[in-house]
């Protein structure tokens, strides 16, 4: 047997100048994950190693500044290096080392001036401070967050303005820009603030209610870093980087005896499984012509849908292309399975995940008495929402009445308390009657909907 041709890949190659993270959560070990799942080469050079878990900095040893400017020596020799992404660097020292090594580049350059860590552990020596304004200056963006932006340009970020005001001041120092985190800012929203010379933008997005951030500052750097080496403009990287970090914080790993790690690598997980998902709609989809669920089909027509694991868009709910609809012989899928493809099941899918994010299937089914019977028998619960009830904003805006259902239903439950498997829409005037059959499993949820069908069928039988 011959030996198989080679095909090798070329990616490009992103630097990483950070501590060691035991807990795998943050530090160089977070870079190194977020920069191969943003499509990148990681390289590193370790400044620190750091005993350390999810539950805090359990010890720190600083290397010495020779073996870090050897690593740095080592990469820079020989590999072609797009773009560098700075973190712990531990001393003043290593601050200046690192600062001439970056000034002899030309690649884009992201500096984290990691002083504390999330577990409120100090990572930098108050000696290295004064040091990073040299840094700073040789960077392509500087990403504080507030603590980290009220020390450096000695402005209390509390709030937009106070973001802005530190981001023009860190120009002052050389950076081309700023990107001056808003996690740490109060409020429902969290607001991370890019300043350039050219224009000042802010993005706002929901806050996670949850304290498992540990790596977020660094993951958001890395996968930025990471964008700018693909020759992205700072802007798009800096977007890119937002929005990974937002649902890394939304799916984070429940690792540990300490609050969590982001997930680095969520974003890839969720593309990998856009086919199988897909796949999964269309073998329920074929399921429901060979057992011809035409009882069950609303005059609308039905639709599957499914959701990617990580879903938080429209876009990324695989479903029927025209829905399925009822003809003489049988119910038939109008065209394909794509992703976008639904509107008012995907918003409701997606809405219910808000309070349960196993929850990645769903049907609407046609709704009549019959069928109300046939539910009885049902092996879950089943809930439903009052459209009589909505304010009237909400009834002005169809597009908002599946989100709000799902509020009701699924947002009034307790943590413990057991999920619907079917959720009824009684309608209203114009609004056909619907129940929306939902699960975390799509052949269970397939399983339910013919069961329904025969229920429906045996009592016109008989």
């Amino acid at each position: 047997m011959s030996t198989r041709r080679p095909a090798p890949v070329e990616r490009p190659v992103v630097l990483t100048i950070a501590g060691s993270d035991s807990g795998g959560g943050a530090g160089i070990q977070a870079d190194l994950k977020t920069i191969e799942a943003c499509d990148g080469f990681g390289t590193s050079a370790v400044t620190a190693v750091t005993a350390q878990n999810t539950t805090g900095v359990h010890g720190t040893h600083v290397l010495p500044v020779e073996e870090v400017a050897a690593q740095l020596d080592a990469v820079l020799a020989d590999f072609d290096v797009a773009a560098v992404k700075t973190g712990m660097l531990a001393t003043a020292e290593i601050v200046e080392t690192v600062t001439r090594y970056v000034g002899d580049l030309d690649c884009p350059v992201v500096v984290d001036p990691v002083m504390v860590a999330a577990s409120g552990d100090r990572l930098l020596d108050e000696a290295a401070e004064s040091a990073y304004e040299d840094l700073v200056a040789e960077a392509t963006l500087v990403t504080p967050n507030a603590d980290e932006a009220a020390v450096l340009a000695d402005v209390d970020v509390e709030d937009e303005a106070g973001a802005r005001l530190a981001g023009q001041r860190l120009l002052t120092w050389g950076a081309d820009g700023a990107l001056v985190k808003g996690g740490h800012i109060p409020g429902d929203e969290v607001l991370d603030t890019l300043v350039t010379a050219d224009y000042i933008e802010t993005a706002r997005h929901p806050r996670v209610d949850t304290e498992a951030t540990h790596g977020s500052g660094c993951t958001l750097a890395s996968a930025i870093a990471t964008h700018l080496a693909h020759g992205e403009p700072l802007k798009e990287a800096v977007g890119a980087g937002v929005d990974l970090l937002a649902r890394a914080v939304r799916y984070h790993h429940d690792v540990g005896a300490g609050d969590g790690a982001v997930h680095h690598l969520v974003e890839m997980r969720n593309e990998a499984a856009r086919d199988p998902t897909a796949e999964r709609v269309q073998n329920v989809v074929d399921w429901f012509v060979d057992h011809d669920v035409s009882p069950l089909v609303p005059e609308v027509g039905m639709n599957v849908v499914g959701a990617t694991p990580y879903a938080e868009e429209r876009d990324e709910v695989a479903a029927v292309e025209g829905r399925i609809t009822r003809t003489l012989s049988g119910v038939h899928p109008n065209r394909g399975v794509r992703y976008g493809a639904s509107s008012h099941v995907a918003r409701f899918l997606l809405a219910a995940r808000e309070y349960d994010a196993d929850l990645r299937w769903a049907v609407n089914c046609r709704f009549t008495a019959e069928v109300e019977a046939a539910l009885e028998a049902f092996d879950g619960p089943v809930a439903e929402y009052d459209r009589d009830a909505q304010p009237e904003d909400v009834a002005a805006a169809e597009e908002s009445t599946m989100q709000w259902g799902a509020r009701q239903v699924f947002g009034s439950l307790d943590a413990d308390e057991e999920r619907p498997v079917v959720v009824l829409d009684r309608g209203a005037h114009g609004k056909e009657p619907i129940a929306k059959v939902v699960g975390s499993d799509a052949r269970r949820v397939a399983e339910r909907v013919v069961s329904v069908v025969e229920v429906v069928e045996s009592e016109d039988s008989g």
